[in-house]
């Protein structure tokens, strides 16, 4: 299993960060292993929500669907894509700070199938777009 985690300090109040990341089709404007991302469906985001996303990982699109497994606002969203290669479960975190709010994200990829042999290459390739995200994150997150 790959794991990224990540704290960012943002301005934004928690309710501003929260809906933002709750909001998975944003993450293909603060991902850049994200090439593509959209809500599926014109609900309010919650419990449910799928989100269709292509992820380049590794030089590869890799279409995902993710769908949101825990909502509770303002504080915590839990999205999970399953495909015959790998398992990502994506939970965001929102803290209210005296100064706008906290956001921790944690990633984790599971390799599944012939993938499991190349589980240490898939961590260390994780790892590089995991901080590639947190970089972007900042940036949105304070924009």
């Amino acid at each position: 299993m790959a794991r990224f985690e990540t704290t960012i300090a943002s301005s934004w109040d928690a309710q501003r960060s929260f809906d933002y990341m709750a909001n998975f089709a944003n993450s293909a404007t603060w991902d850049p292993g994200v090439e593509s991302a959209h809500q599926v469906g014109e609900d309010p985001v919650g419990l449910g929500t799928r989100f269709e996303l292509v992820a380049s990982f590794n030089g590869r699109s890799l279409p995902m669907s993710y769908d949101v497994i825990a909502y509770e606002a303002p504080r915590r969203v839990v999205l999970r894509a399953e495909t015959p290669l790998v398992v990502s479960l994506d939970e965001i975190s929102v803290v209210a700070t005296p100064t706008g709010s906290t956001v921790t994200y944690v990633a984790t990829l599971s390799p599944r199938g012939w993938l499991r042999l190349a589980a240490p290459i898939v961590a260390r390739v994780f790892r590089g777009v995991g901080e590639r995200a947190q970089a972007g994150l900042q940036r949105e997150l304070n924009r």
